[in-house]
C-alpha cells in the first residue's frame, strides 16, 4: 500500500512570520521536520507542499522534494489535496511543518492504523494530559473518543465538562489531540471539496468537517513528547534544546 508523508508549509504565520524558514539552529525549521519525517519507515516519499517560492528555494538547499501550491488555500489539508491530486498514492500522512521534534514512529503508527482498518477513511493521534492548566488552555485541542476508538468530538473547551468540579476534573479523563492526520486519498479529495461546516467555523478546527459530514475518525493513543512551534518564544526554547543536544553529541568521545 503506497504511503506518502506531506508537510504543508505556509510562509506567512499570524503569530510567527516566516517561521518555517527560521534558521537559528543552522537548519530551517521546515528542514528539521522534513528530516524527522524521513526517518519514518512506511512513507515511500516525503514531500513539502509550499505556498511560496522562498520555501521551494529553501527546500532545494537540503534536497527535499517540494511542490508549489496555490497561496489561496484556507488550510494545510487543502494544500495537501492539491499536491497529491495526480499522485499514485493510497494513504497520505499530514505532518505539520512546525513539528521539528515529531516522533517518526508516530508517523508509521498513524499510517498503519489506516492500513489495518480499511473501513476507516481518516486517522489521528491523541495523548494524555499532564496538568489541569493544559486542559484549560484553548490552544490545546481536546478530543473525546468512543469504545471503538472513533472520535466523538474535538474542542478547544475542556471536554468532558466535569459538572461536579465546575469544569476540569481528574486530568486522566481528558485526551489532548495531536495535530497529525492520515487520510485515504479518495476521502481527502472528497472532504476538501466540501464547504466549511458550522462547528468547524466556530471552533476553528477543520477535523470537525469530517465529523459533521458523518465520516469516522480513528484515534490512536501515543505518548506526547513535544509541542509544535507557534510562537517565537517556543522556537527559542526549541533552539536551546537542539543546541544542547547537538553540543552533547559533539563533545562525546569515541573510544
Amino acid at each position: 500500500m503506497k504511503v506518502v508523508a506531506v508537510i504543508p508549509a505556509r510562509l506567512r504565520s499570524t503569530r510567527f512570520a516566516d517561521k518555517v524558514l527560521a534558521k537559528d539552529t543552522g537548519k530551517f525549521l521546515i528542514q528539521h521536520t522534513y528530516e524527522r519525517a524521513c526517518q519514518a519507515k512506511l512513507p515511500e516519499r516525503v514531500i513539502i507542499a509550499a505556498d511560496d517560492e522562498k520555501v521551494v528555494a529553501a527546500a532545494k538547499t537540503f534536497g527535499a522534494e517540494c511542490v508549489l501550491t496555490s497561496p489561496d488555500h484556507q488550510s494545510g489539508t487543502d494544500r495537501i489535496a492539491e499536491a497529491v491530486t495526480d499522485m499514485d498514492v493510497e494513504i497520505i500522512v499530514n505532518l505539520q511543518g512546525d513539528e521539528p521534534e515529531i516522533d517518526p514512529g508516530n508517523i508509521d503508527y498513524l499510517a498503519k492504523m489506516l492500513i489495518d482498518n480499511p473501513d476507516c477513511p481518516m486517522a489521528t493521534l491523541a495523548a494524555e494530559f499532564q496538568t489541569a492548566q493544559q486542559v484549560s488552555d484553548p490552544n490545546i485541542v481536546k478530543v473525546i473518543i468512543g469504545r471503538n476508538n472513533r472520535a466523538i468530538y474535538f474542542s478547544r473547551w475542556p471536554i468532558p465538562y466535569d459538572r461536579e468540579k465546575s469544569g476540569v476534573g481528574d486530568v486522566k479523563q481528558y485526551l489532548r489531540h495531536i495535530g497529525i492526520y492520515a487520510y485515504r486519498k479518495k476521502f481527502l479529495l472528497e472532504i476538501t471539496a466540501l464547504p466549511q461546516t458550522p462547528l468547524e467555523k466556530i471552533e476553528k478546527l477543520e477535523q470537525l468537517r469530517a465529523i459533521e459530514n458523518g465520516y469516522s475518525i480513528l484515534v490512536g493513543k501515543v505518548k506526547h513528547t513535544c509541542d509544535g512551534i507557534d510562537t517565537p518564544e517556543q522556537y527559542a526554547e526549541f533552539v536551546k534544546r537542539y543546541k544542547l543536544a547537538t553540543e552533547g553529541t559533539e563533545n562525546t568521545e569515541i573510544i
